[in-house]
């Protein structure tokens, strides 16, 4: 077998692990990524915490989705953006999530 890089040995165990997908009701679900959340943790992170194993807080915790060159395309035309200009897009997407959060907490505010 073949040596792994120096790099990659220390991430040894984490090659041999597998992951494993838990179907679980919604309102557990929910609960388990609302209690990741409180704790700045990943759902996945909160799981380990809840097992009472080794889990550790994310490094650069961001959001993710997936956009295709369609999804390019809608949303270029939507802000005024040529689609091919792909950073232009995410800095407008950037702007939209801030200001939809600015939104969402005054609404939390007014309702508290």
């Amino acid at each position: 077998m073949k040596k792994l890089p120096d790099d990659w040995q220390k991430n040894r165990s984490a090659i041999k692990a597998i992951q494993v997908a838990f179907d679980l009701d919604e309102q557990i679900s929910r609960a388990i990524k609302q209690k990741a959340i409180e704790d700045d943790l990943t759902p996945s992170a909160q799981i380990r915490k809840i097992l009472d194993l080794s889990y550790s807080s994310p490094k650069r915790p961001r959001l993710t989705t997936s956009l295709s060159e369609d999804d390019y395309r809608i949303l270029g035309e939507r802000f005024g953006i040529e689609p091919t200009d792909k950073l232009a897009v995410r800095h407008k997407i950037i702007e939209v999530l801030v200001t939809a959060c600015d939104n969402l907490e005054k609404v939390c505010e007014s309702n508290r």
